[in-house]
C-alpha cells in the first residue's frame, strides 16, 4: 500500500499563496517604481519651469505674469507633495508586501520540509522492507540448500 503525504493539500495551498504573494509583491514594486518616476518628473518639471520664471524675471515681468508664474509654481509644489505622499505610501505597501511574501515563503518551506521528511521516511521504510524480504528470501534459499 503506497502511503501519501496527508498534508499535501496544505503544501499545495501554501505554494499557491506564495505564488500569489510574489505576484502581488511584483505589482507593488512596479507601483512604487511608477510613483517614484512621477515624483521625479514633477520635480524635474518644476525645476525647468522655475528656470523659465527666473529667466523671465531677469528681463522684467509685469505683476500679472509674475503672479501667474508664482501661482503655477505653487500648484506644482502641491502636486510634488501629493506625489511624495503617494511614493511614501507605495513604499510602505511594498514593505508590507515583502513581509507578507516572506511569511508565505516560510510557511511553504515548512510544509516542503515536512514533505521531504515524509518522503525520506517512506524511502527508509521501503528500503528496510526490501532488505527484510531479501533476508527472508536468502534465509529460505540457504535453508533449503542445507536440507
Amino acid at each position: 500500500m503506497a502511503k501519501h503525504f496527508h498534508l499535501a493539500p496544505l503544501l499545495e495551498l501554501s505554494n499557491l499563496r506564495l505564488d500569489q504573494a510574489a505576484r502581488q509583491l511584483g505589482q507593488l514594486i512596479n507601483g512604487e517604481r511608477q510613483a517614484k518616476e512621477r515624483l521625479e518628473l514633477l520635480v524635474q518639471y518644476r525645476n525647468e519651469y522655475q528656470a523659465l520664471f527666473l529667466a523671465a524675471a531677469e528681463k522684467g515681468l509685469d505683476p500679472q505674469r509674475w503672479h501667474n508664474y508664482r501661482q503655477f509654481l505653487a500648484k506644482i509644489d502641491e502636486a510634488i507633495e501629493q506625489a511624495r505622499t503617494m511614493t511614501n505610501t507605495a513604499r510602505q505597501r511594498t514593505t508590507a508586501g515583502q513581509k507578507h511574501w516572506l511569511d508565505q515563503r516560510g510557511k511553504a518551506k515548512a510544509f516542503d520540509t515536512l514533505a521531504q521528511r515524509f518522503r525520506a521516511r517512506i524511502a527508509y521504510e521501503e528500503s528496510r522492507n526490501q532488505q527484510k524480504l531479501m533476508d527472508e528470501h536468502a534465509a529460505r534459499f540457504f535453508g533449503e540448500a542445507e536440507d
